[in-house]
């Protein structure tokens, strides 16, 4: 049966938002409870129920960092031993600074960088930070920053 669902007033302000835009922040969830006067808890509960449900397909946010302050993006390249890779990888990618950790074998005698940590933060301060720290979870010692210069066109993220 196509029973109508019923809504509280306060599922239907979560409603409300997020049939707009997201906020635009690393914590939507928490910012939309703030804002209708609800835990995050309850917000994420709903929008769940109503996944499963069928109710909403699919539900994304796209995360700007540029707009967000998170404006320092690096890839930093490192050296490390082939037998390392796993253990250092999942170490690395678990920083909450990191969003992307890869491995990619190198051939070329002259570029012994294999392993790519994508590094976000708010100023380059804060990136050599987040480097150090990695460096000391990870033991891991040459490594390579590539920042980025300039955003040429907003396209999916493809580094190599």
């Amino acid at each position: 049966g196509n029973m109508a669902r019923e809504f509280t007033p306060t599922q239907k302000d979560i409603l409300r938002i997020v049939q707009a835009d997201l906020p635009d922040s690393l914590t939507p969830y928490a910012d939309i409870a703030r804002e209708v006067g609800t835990s995050e808890e309850a917000v994420l509960e709903l929008l769940r129920s109503l996944k499963e449900e069928g109710v909403i397909r699919r539900f994304g946010a796209s995360i700007k960092h540029q707009r967000t302050g998170w404006n320092v993006n690096a890839m930093v390249a490192w050296i490390v031993e082939r037998e390392r890779v796993e253990e250092v990888g999942t170490k690395a990618s678990e920083h909450d600074h990191v969003s992307h950790c890869y491995y990619r074998p190198s051939s070329a005698e002259d570029w012994p960088y294999e392993l790519y940590t994508m590094v976000h933060a708010r100023s380059n301060e804060e990136c050599t930070k987040v480097i150090e720290e990695l460096r000391a979870m990870t033991g891991l010692g040459d490594y390579l920053v590539l920042t980025s210069i300039r955003e040429l066109k907003k396209c999916s993220p493809t580094y190599f």
